[in-house]
């Protein structure tokens, strides 16, 4: 479940609970659709998909390959997940950034999705945009902000209203036409995805103070102690009940973002032409200077797939009975790993669409 923020006092449209949410004319025709979202994604985001750095913490399983080349739950790879989640989101422009031993995860997106994205007309992609030296620029990515800034004359050139910024190493299902619709119902400039924390957890994340309206306001990484204290936000405003909230009184930043495209260009080359890092340099900064950084509440399973201790907590979460931690298996919104596993729509190969509509009778 996902939703976005919104004010306790006067909670617009899309805060509304099912039996109270109101129709704009507009969206009547769609009411039985779970997102109306005008221009459609497929046309109007763009998915930009992190590689992330060298994976230290996941080592020895990042010795020859990179964070999303990791394998995960036997036939999947972590990349699987944010590209899956892009296409069940319609979302089929998607560019992936690498850097380190990228060579295993190069040959899989190759081997997985190329050529095979955007129905007949080919217009959707799965491209790898490896790091490179230029005479403009002699240097490797420095941070993910870094590596977007690098290829900012290319993703300019899509027609497009935001960027979808994603991590490559995190496990979790989400609906980002829903997310997009909420940052373009906000006027905002950029929308952060957040998850409800307790305590306990809070301290390990990098966490998001906000408004009624659900502006952020403020930012602490990993605080403890009285600076922890200060960061604690009244989470009825998200939505939650006040059992749920009383047990999760922090939002924590996921790491995924929507940047509105011309604040996106304006940040990284005039505003912030430095800042190599988007969660402690790039949204903060948008902030101060009077951006409106709003946050979207997301409220189910993620994981961080970052050390070895969340690697091995993650595979055995997905094996529990009766109910995994997470399921590959959703009928809806499946995660896809090789060319026979895509979804008719996205498949050009006739031979390969038969086997595809009998591997979906099975989710």
């Amino acid at each position: 479940m996902d939703m976005a923020l919104a004010s306790k006092a006067s909670p617009p449209p899309w805060n509304a609970t099912a039996a109270e949410q109101p129709i704009p004319k507009r969206d009547k025709a769609a009411a039985n659709d779970s997102t109306y979202l005008n221009p459609q994604a497929h046309d109007s985001v763009l998915g930009i998909i992190l590689g992330g750095g060298a994976g230290t913490r996941l080592y020895p399983l990042t010795k020859k390959r990179a964070k999303p080349a990791v394998p995960l739950g036997a036939n999947y790879r972590l990349i699987d997940i944010p590209v899956s989640n892009c296409l069940n989101s319609n979302i089929s422009k998607i560019y992936v950034l690498t850097q380190f031993n990228s060579a295993s995860l190069n040959r899989h997106l190759s081997r997985a999705y190329g050529g095979n994205i955007g129905g007949y007309k080919n217009e959707g992609f799965v491209e790898v945009l490896a790091a490179q030296q230029s005479p403009d620029n002699p240097n490797w990515f420095q941070g993910a902000a870094d590596a977007v800034r690098q290829y900012l004359w290319l993703f300019e050139e899509h027609n497009v209203m935001e960027f979808l910024i994603l991590a490559g190493d995190h496990l979790y299902r989400m609906d980002y036409e829903k997310f997009i619709q909420a940052h373009r119902e906000t006027n905002a400039d950029i929308t952060v995805a957040a998850l409800p924390m307790d305590e306990k957890r809070a301290t390990a994340f990098g966490l998001m103070k906000i408004d009624e309206e659900g502006r952020i306001i403020e930012f602490a990484e990993k605080p403890k102690g009285e600076q922890l204290k200060a960061m604690m936000v009244d989470t009825t405003i998200l939505g939650l009940d006040d059992v749920r909230a009383k047990e999760m009184p922090y939002i924590a930043s996921m790491g995924i973002y929507v940047f509105s495209k011309d604040v996106m260009l304006q940040l990284l080359r005039e505003q912030f032409p430095e800042a190599n890092d988007f969660g402690s340099e790039v949204i903060p900064g948008a902030t101060s200077i009077g951006k409106r950084v709003q946050a979207y509440l997301y409220d189910g399973y993620w994981e961080d797939i970052g050390t070895i201790a969340a690697f091995y907590n993650a595979n055995l979460g997905i094996t529990k009975e009766p109910m995994p931690d997470f399921s590959f298996y959703d009928r809806f919104a499946p995660i896809y790993t090789q060319p026979r596993h895509l979804p008719p729509s996205k498949v050009l190969d006739a031979d390969v669409t038969d086997s595809v509509i009998g591997e979906r009778m099975c989710y």
